[in-house]
């Protein structure tokens, strides 16, 4: 995350702001511009070149931010939303909120790194074969299983309800599960599928399956293994999570979740003044700004949340395998073909 201020009044803004608290000026998220600009009282505004921008038309529904090019209509971000629970559904309305705002979280973080997010909707100029979109479903009336296929990612709503999510992250021993998290791993499988699998580069398919393994394996019988065996032993030593171990396509997922983790906390620190890196462009290579960056930071702030009382910030140690993997992930940005 950026470090915003107010355009008005210089204050100090949450990305999530919709009002200065300072002030009072009305805010919006812009996209192109990447910054929180101040909106007008009519929920406008105006940009350098002279267009006109409006305040999303979710922003009570669901605390949407951003700027969207229509008066009355939504933004980017909501525009790649395809399903949303009913208005009738009290508990899925209630947990829309903290998914969307987890989406345009990670928006924001894959448009400041290179990455070419696109849509499905051909009328706004998506992508309908190759473009991503996202069904948020509520499991109130029906089971919801999170997942990606074709460039749909299905989300669970329960996931934002903070007690289902730690029971779940306890039967499922798992170190860190979040909102974000699952959307950084299912975006994931999105980009292996887009910048390796559909991009065709018989070098990247050969690198990645000499890192991650064969991902033409059978995906069924490699999930019936791993819910009746578990992980194999010794998986610390080349995976980050024991859901990893699983097939090679969650291999890839989880290692590309970890890299926008770490990307996103380093900028961020970066951004507060908590440390002296440039970014994470300061280094050629990324296995050295993990383990010149990265691991000394995390185990700081792992002792900052031991020093309240609270579970490690980031529960998890890097294997060298998993180096190699990272930088892999790495190396695919800036790649157009999404």
């Amino acid at each position: 995350m950026k470090s915003y201020r107010c355009r008005v009044c210089s204050s100090p803004l949450y990305f999530e702001n919709s009002i200065c608290v300072a002030c009072g000026a009305g805010l919006g998220y812009s996209r192109e511009e990447r910054e929180i600009v101040p909106v007008g009282l009519d929920g406008r505004y105006v940009d350098s070149s002279g267009l006109i921008w409006h305040v999303c038309r979710n922003l009570n529904l669901s605390g949407c931010t951003w700027l969207a090019p229509l008066e009355g209509g939504q933004c980017f971000s909501c525009s790649l939303t395809r399903t949303r629970p009913n208005d009738a559904d009290v508990a899925g309305v209630s947990n829309f909120p903290v998914a969307e705002r987890a989406k345009r979280h990670l928006i924001a973080e894959l448009d400041d790194l290179g990455f070419p997010v696109v849509g499905k909707d051909a009328a706004i100029g998506g992508d309908p074969a190759g473009g991503l979109c996202f069904d948020l479903l509520s499991s109130t009336d029906r089971s919801v299983t999170i997942g990606h296929e074709d460039g749909v990612i299905t989300i669970d709503l329960a996931e934002s309800d903070p007690a289902y999510r730690e029971r779940l992250r306890g039967e499922l021993d798992e170190p860190y599960r979040t909102m974000l998290g699952h959307f950084r791993h299912e975006v994931g499988h999105y980009y292996q599928w887009r910048l390796v699998e559909v991009a065709g580069d018989p070098e990247r398919i050969a690198r990645a399956r000499e890192l991650f393994g064969d991902e033409t394996v059978d995906y069924q019988d490699a999930i019936d293994r791993h819910y009746s065996h578990g992980a194999p032993a010794g998986w610390e030593r080349s995976y980050l999570t024991t859901y990893a171990t699983m097939h090679p396509y969650e291999d890839f997922a989880e290692t590309w979740a970890h890299f926008l983790h770490i990307c996103d906390t380093i900028q961020t620190a970066t951004e507060y003044g908590l440390t002296a890196v440039a970014g994470i462009d300061a280094f050629s290579h990324f296995r050295d700004l993990v383990t010149g960056v990265w691991v000394p930071m995390s185990i700081a702030l792992n002792m900052i949340n031991r020093s309240m009382g609270k579970d490690d910030l980031y529960p998890f140690v890097i294997p060298a395998p998993v180096l190699d993997k990272l930088e892999f992930v790495a190396s695919l940005r800036g790649d157009g073909r999404a």
